[in-house]
């Protein structure tokens, strides 16, 4: 657009994403009844889910088609993104649509963490100040404010990594992990689980279990900063929570989420001071009826901070 922001075709792409993660793991009656699949559509979830991605991969197709072509005609010869990767390094090759069915999948894992973690953050911040000044102060002293935020910071960030993981903890996006199907016969925990179950981690149900975490339903960075000299890190081989999944089938994008989630929280906070509309007192925290998101997006009022020169000129 003129004015710098989203076309509609951006908006529409980035909303069918979002619908595409809502869909794709639901509930859905022919998951259970395979013989259904394609005959009756009890729930609508086929229809919504079939029209969502026509509108994802209408939109970036013809993108990943163009990027394909160029390296065909041998326009380009080096590797600047992930698509350059998949395109050149595919061992074995992939075809066009296993391209294409890639980076669908990269999407739907990276879409919904960094995005409602760092809106969640800032709604519990705004609602107890004293959250957001010791992020600024941590910002201040180990950045300060003659310079942005840089990846080689986030290893002293520490308060701002355990305000992402309890972010994680009680506000993850899913109430639940993709599913996966029991190979065999196996006991959890004391839990037998027969071959062929569906197996479901509820990630709302071990975030807020209250025989694991004290004071489970308030936002307390604290609980998880370290001994000093520690790193706090973002997963949690434990199993107390789930950010990035856990397991040898883990995310395998942690390192890669957690610095892309370090650096959007560490860049909003040091550039803005942030604070809640005039004509309200608190913020609402309430989570939507489809996921564990806010119900409403989160209204803040931000005013730079920093030196002008720091910022884009659109912003100054």
């Amino acid at each position: 657009m003129e004015d710098g922001g989203p076309s509609e075709e951006e908006v529409a792409h980035v909303s069918a994403l979002f619908g595409t993660l809502k869909y794709l793991y639901a509930f859905s009656i022919s998951d259970y009844f395979p013989r259904l699949r394609g005959k009756a559509d009890f729930d609508g979830h086929e229809k919504k889910l079939r029209t969502v991605l026509e509108i994802v991969r209408a939109y970036q197709d013809p993108l990943i088609d163009e990027r394909i072509q160029v390296w065909n005609t041998g326009a380009r010869t080096e590797t600047y993104d992930l698509l350059d990767i998949l395109i050149k390094h595919g061992s074995p090759k992939l075809t066009p649509n296993e391209i294409k069915a890639q980076i669908i999948e990269i999407m739907l894992a990276t879409i919904d963490n960094p995005s409602n973690t760092v809106e969640w953050v800032i709604g519990e911040m705004l609602n107890e100040p004293m959250l957001l000044e010791k992020a600024v102060h941590e910002l201040d002293h180990v950045v300060g404010r003659n310079r942005l935020v840089e990846e080689r910071d986030i290893p002293q960030l520490n308060y701002i990594k355990a305000c992402i993981k309890e972010a994680f903890r009680l506000h993850p996006f899913a109430p639940f992990n993709p599913p996966h199907v029991s190979i065999k016969n196996t006991t959890v925990a004391g839990y037998f689980i027969p071959k062929g179950s569906h197996v479901h981690l509820s990630r709302r149900g071990l975030g807020r279990n209250p025989n694991t975490w004290k004071d489970p339903l308030r936002f307390n960075p604290d609980r998880h900063l370290v001994k000093e000299g520690k790193q706090v890190v973002l997963s949690d081989d434990e199993l107390k929570m789930i950010s990035f999944s856990t397991g040898k089938r883990g995310c395998p994008g942690v390192s890669l989420g957690s610095t892309i989630t370090t650096m959007l929280l560490a860049g909003i906070i040091q550039g803005f001071c942030w604070g809640i509309p005039g004509n309200k007192s608190s913020i609402e925290l309430a989570e939507s009826n489809d996921d564990l998101s806010l119900a409403k997006p989160l209204v803040a009022v931000a005013k730079p901070r920093l030196p002008r020169h720091l910022y884009p000129r659109s912003l100054v």
